[in-house]
């Protein structure tokens, strides 16, 4: 019987026909991790959709041409009302759902983009690391204007805070003597 056992087992045991498992699984683990972000890019999803986009206003115009087409029959006395036609409402729900998931696309990239130039904006140069001084480039910032910029935007920070701080004591003042009455 262990001879038996012995035999069905493929030479290796069961171990190297794991390892010979494991490069299509983190192959497949690779491929589902790129469609996720790209699932999260914007442009991307842009991209797909377009095609999308395409073949829902050819299926809305076919079916709007064909109910007109129907309606004029009717009306001409042709054909009678009896027919079953496509519904143009949903073919028409579709394509706008398409556009609201395009539009949707469209100001996810613009914000991305708004904050990739604000933040090139406000802080463009690099500052150089102590780790590695020979990278140190012409139009990267000293660490003291660094730390002068900084300042400044927690100067700014904190005065925000403080007059949203004012505006909601004031808006809370007023809304209590509502609330005596």
């Amino acid at each position: 019987m262990a001879m038996a056992s012995q035999q069905q087992q493929p030479p290796g045991g069961p171990m190297a026909q794991q390892g010979l498992q494991q490069p299509g699984s983190i192959q497949q683990q690779q491929q589902q991790q790129l469609s996720q972000q790209q699932d999260f890019d914007p442009v991307h999803r842009f991209k797909l959709l377009i095609p999308q986009l395409k073949d829902s206003l050819q299926n809305l115009m076919k079916i709007a041409s064909l109910n007109l087409a129907h309606n004029t029959a009717i009306d001409n006395g042709i054909e009678s009302s009896d027919a079953q036609v496509q519904r143009f409402d949903k073919s028409l729900e579709e394509f706008y759902a398409l556009c609201d998931q395009v539009e949707l696309c469209l100001r996810l990239a613009y914000e991305c983009l708004s904050q990739c130039i604000d933040s090139a904006k406000h802080s463009p140069n690099l500052v150089p690391t102590a780790t590695k001084p020979d990278t140190v480039q012409t139009e990267s910032m000293s660490y003291a204007q660094y730390l002068g910029m900084i300042k400044t935007q927690i100067s700014c920070a904190k005065d925000i805070h403080n007059a949203l701080l004012e505006c909601s004591k004031k808006i809370a003042g007023k809304v209590q003597p509502q609330g005596i009455m």
